[in-house]
């Protein structure tokens, strides 16, 4: 489940891009180069005995402050005072100087992160009905003037000046064999890297609380749903959210040998008009009204009203997002567009590195063997959403009705599920006195959406964890869900408070917090006391997480395809946003799906909220699978708990050399191909 908005806006807003020393900022800077050379030149007379790291971090330090400095920040006989006053050479005086940083750092961070918590709990919270006012708190970037405030003062300077930035290239060549401290001090370097005015972040905090308002309330009434005879399939009071919702309850019904078909198919059709827009305005988020989705008539009573489509609003608030992150463009002259930034400088794993290894799961063999495995399970032809299936996930066997009774009867509200997560945390292997530590840093709260996690920004405050929480209580999904979500908020409690540095603090990108996300989510029916009567649940392990990569990776594909689309067409309106993402979803469908359903110009790849309201998120969620896997292969037989604490103190190296030093080889396809392969070959 995604991770909270203002998390990523604060991941992409927060050191956007590098200036190298072969590339100048194409927001100018008032520094010539003549003056640049005359002060790296003084601060190595001044340092005669320099080794080459001191060298190096002159000539860096110098060029990014040159990068960075502006008219209004002073003269260029004032940059070279300034550079020739702070910068700092003596290794002892450079330790001081950097924990003063990580300390006020994580005090400013801190705080403003907390002030951002209560003014966007109206949207995120199910406390009410959100008013206009609300919006225009929850729009408001607290932090927007941070990053004007430190160049003002010159501590962004300082910081430029003396902790110089390296490459992803750079970080990979040398992490290696890089001391903690080292590691610290590279990431300190990732600070001020990029000015962004705060104008700019503004407008995409509102940007971005827009797109969070319209998916948090498009839900669909789907006891109001009829099929052509006019019957209701589901619960009267049932509410879902689009995309989560309707595809969880569509997973549930694999279960219901009655009409569970029947309820597939009509979701299916839910999910193709809210893609192609056809659906009703007056159906979203509104109990009102019954409605066909088949044929798409709509009923007041058993008369049939006039409707108007949905205006192509989810294409708009697509596009908004996309235009609000390219408005960063000139600031990254090193990651000059969003798709760069995503990859090269948040994931820190190239895009060309995790197409492969999309193209080369979604292409194998296997996925066509795994495929007919699951057409002999149901007993018929596999039809597009079954790209959902989730028989190799287990419940036990156990109908989602009595599951839903059982959460309900133990967590009537959150303060139940909060009790409950010291047993839940000793269930995965920490000790009761950790357990209780953990979870004292945890908070539980009903969310407006799906759910969420949102980790703290400095030590001893509390993660957050958002699931949905009804009237009478916690169902399934929202169980299974805030499960999910826990794992979410035990990495970031982790992370945050046993790293040995602020600046290290956290994963190396959010596919790393979904890996034990998805780690605790398996073990849901465990942690409701409930005994697994399949006996080869665990021998299933590869075959689910391979079929959920072959979901999400194809997803992953259409979503970087879109915004690659949209900055060679940077004047596309909503309409051709719309006909762009289902012409690539079916592009992508065609190319990896449709000879193995048998169907083709299928446009459910496209249904994923996130791709409307989170730039470039999706790609995570299948590299989370993937070193979720590894993960699991090496914790085979050993305590997950200390294997947790081990691995993820590591903090936030680059990810690569995290994975080779947690479980012994980076992130690869291979070992999910293999394991699925050998359990199609046990089975046959």
């Amino acid at each position: 489940m995604k991770k909270i908005l203002p998390i990523i806006l604060s991941a992409l807003l927060i050191g956007l891009a590098a200036c190298t020393t072969e590339k100048r900022n194409n927001v100018a800077s008032n520094i010539p180069e003549t003056q640049i050379t005359s002060v790296i030149n003084q601060l190595k007379e001044n340092n005669p005995s320099a080794n080459a790291a001191l060298t190096l971090r002159i000539e860096r330090g110098v060029r990014q402050v040159a990068n960075l400095w502006r008219e209004s920040d002073g003269t260029a006989a004032e940059f070279a005072e300034f550079c020739k006053t702070s910068f700092v050479a003596d290794a002892d005086e450079l330790a001081t100087l950097f924990n003063t940083l990580e300390r006020n750092f994580e005090i400013i961070q801190g705080y403003l992160h907390t002030i951002n918590v209560h003014l966007n709990k109206p949207l995120h919270l199910d406390v009410g009905t959100v008013t206009p006012l609300d919006m225009m708190f929850a729009g408001y970037n607290i932090s927007a003037n941070l990053t004007d405030d430190m160049f003002a003062t010159k501590i962004a300077f300082k910081t430029a000046l003396n902790f110089p930035f390296y490459s992803l290239e750079e970080k990979t060549k040398l992490g290696e064999t890089w001391t903690r401290t080292e590691w610290a001090y590279a990431r300190m370097g990732d600070r001020f890297i990029s000015r962004v005015p705060a104008s700019v972040q503004q407008n995409i905090s509102r940007i971005f609380t827009d797109a969070d308002a319209y998916i948090s309330d498009y839900n669909i009434y789907m006891g109001r749903l009829l099929n052509d005879d006019n019957q209701t399939l589901f619960p009267e009071n049932m509410r879902l959210i689009s995309h989560w919702g309707l595809r969880d309850e569509l997973r549930s019904n694999y279960a219901d040998l009655t009409n569970g078909l029947e309820k597939q198919r009509m979701i299916y059709q839910v999910m193709q008009r809210i893609i192609d827009q056809s659906i009703p305005q007056q159906v979203v988020n509104s109990g009102t009204y019954t409605w066909n989705p088949f044929s798409n008539n709509v009923y007041n009573n058993s008369t049939t009203i006039a409707t108007t489509r949905e205006p192509d609003t989810r294409y708009e608030v697509f596009l908004n997002n996309i235009n609000a992150m390219k408005t960063l463009d000139p600031y990254s002259p090193s990651y000059p567009t969003q798709v760069i930034r995503a990859f090269d400088q948040v994931m820190e794993i190239p895009l060309q590195d995790v197409e492969t290894l999309f193209r080369g799961l979604l292409s194998s063999p296997q996925a066509r063997e795994v495929a007919a495995l699951i057409s002999s399970r149901i007993g018929r032809p596999l039809e597009p959403f079954d790209i959902w299936y989730t028989g190799f996930r287990s419940s036990g066997g156990i109908p989602e009705e009595e599951l839903t009774a059982l959460t309900q009867r133990k967590f009537p509200n959150a303060q139940a599920y909060k009790a409950d997560i010291p047993r839940q945390l000793e269930f995965f292997g920490w000790s009761p006195g950790r357990a209780k530590d953990i979870a004292s840093l945890i908070v539980v709260e009903g969310s407006r959406g799906a759910g969420h996690a949102w980790g703290s920004r400095m030590r001893n405050d509390v993660a957050r964890l958002r699931t949905r929480i009804e009237a009478n209580g916690m169902d399934y999904k929202g169980f299974n869900i805030g499960v999910h979500e826990l794992g979410h908020n035990v990495e970031q409690t982790i992370t945050m408070n046993d790293v040995d540095y602020y600046s290290l603090t956290g994963v190396p990108n959010t596919a790393f917090t979904e890996a034990v996300a998805f780690l605790f989510q398996r073990a849901d029916i465990d942690l409701l006391g409930l005994e697994n009567n399949n006996p080869e649940a665990e021998h299933y392990l590869a075959l689910q997480k391979f079929w959920a990569c072959f979901e999400i990776m194809g997803v992953s594909l259409v979503d970087v395809t879109v915004w690659q689309w949209m900055y060679e067409n940077p004047n596309a309106t909503p309409a051709q946003l719309r006909e762009t993402v289902m012409r690539t979803a079916k592009d992508v469908w065609n190319t990896y799906y449709a000879d193995i359903f048998g169907v083709r110009d299928q446009t459910i790849l496209a249904i994923y909220s996130h791709m409307i309201m989170l730039p470039i998120y999706l790609p995570n969620y299948p590299m989370g699978h993937l070193i979720d896997f590894q993960i699991a292969q090496y914790m085979e037989g050993k305590n997950i708990a200390d294997e947790i604490d081990r691995m993820f103190t590591q903090g936030s190296i680059i990810p690569q050399l995290w994975m080779q030093r947690a479980v012994g080889s980076k992130i690869s396809i291979e070992p999910l191909l293999q394991a699925a392969q050998d359990t199609v070959n046990a089975l046959k």
